[in-house]
């Protein structure tokens, strides 16, 4: 009796049961909620649609539907090597790398089939484009201006494909053994030259103080010497001056005390043991006292 009530009860209602999985399945096929990370492309009848964004979207079931779910979020390329000749024929091999992320799912989708492939082969070319255009050195040292070149190369060429190029690198650039050595022997060669040029400018500089040291020297001894000659001017000027006014016994007193001062250094020096007094000797020592006995007599006199 039970189940025969219950199919009674499901044949009455078998219309409103169906409405409501009709509703249900409607609901579902309608209503669609997107990832923040996330962007879903609609197509209708095989036609691009619209894209939906992050969060709750309608759409119209049965005949519009999601075709692609593109990823928004940044992607990294593996790391590429490729190999470019620099402007001067040599060979380097360049490690890149490029970070992007899809900006516009609707060109991705319909424009480009493998977007990784697409960016690398581009990547790979202009790196060897602009690389040829300049020379080893320049490539070492403006890594950065490089760097930044390929990007703005990179990121307007795959503009029409709906991807933006956040970051492009070259990670490293790698010689050949013949010309990591050819180069280490310039490096070498270079400071070697350097220290030479070194040792050069210290013995100039060297030289340059010797003669100064000199030239200061002998400038000191003219001075000392041009000091020496006015302080003996001066004393002949005294002398003279002491004759002019004394008389030639002024004079006489000058020349004894002079052999009296000769005989006491004389008699300093090493061999003081004995003494060699010249014949005159005692006259000198009796010249002088008598003229200071004179100029005694005089002084009370006057």
């Amino acid at each position: 009796m039970d189940e025969q009530l219950l199919i009674d009860l499901l044949a009455g209602n078998l219309v409103y049961v169906l409405a409501f999985v009709l509703v249900v399945v409607v609901i579902f096929r309608g209503v669609k909620i997107v990832p923040q990370s996330e962007k879903y492309v609609v197509e209708r009848f095989g036609r691009l649609h619209s894209v939906l964004g992050p969060g709750i979207n309608v759409i119209v079931p049965f005949i519009d539907y999601v075709a692609h779910r593109i990823s928004i979020l940044e992607r990294q390329l593996p790391t590429m090597s490729q190999d470019a000749i620099t402007s001067d024929n040599v060979l380097v091999e360049v490690e890149s790398s490029v970070f992007y992320r899809i900006i516009e799912p609707e060109k991705t989708v319909y424009r480009i089939r493998d977007v990784d492939a697409a960016i690398a082969t581009t990547v790979a070319g202009i790196v060897r484009s602009e690389i040829g255009k300049m020379e080893l050195d320049e490539v070492q040292s403006n890594r950065a201006t490089l760097t930044a070149t390929i990007k703005e190369s990179v990121f307007a060429v795959v503009d029409d494909w709906g991807i933006e190029v956040t970051r492009a690198e070259l990670l490293d650039v790698n010689l050949d053994q013949a010309t990591r050595a050819a180069m280490l022997q310039q490096l070498n060669a270079e400071r070697a030259r350097r220290a030479q040029v070194t040792e050069a400018e210290g013995k100039k500089r060297a030289v340059e103080l010797a003669a100064d040291a000199e030239l200061y020297s002998s400038e000191q001894i003219a001075k000392a010497r041009r000091i020496q000659a006015d302080a003996e001017a001066y004393a002949t000027e005294v002398v003279a001056r002491a004759i002019r006014d004394h008389g030639i016994e002024a004079a006489q007193y000058q020349v004894a005390l002079k052999q009296v001062e000769a005989l006491v250094a004389l008699g300093k020096g090493e061999g003081r043991q004995t003494i060699v007094l010249p014949a005159n000797a005692m006259d000198a020592f009796g010249d002088a006292f008598a003229m200071l006995r004179g100029v005694g007599k005089t002084g009370a006199g006057r």
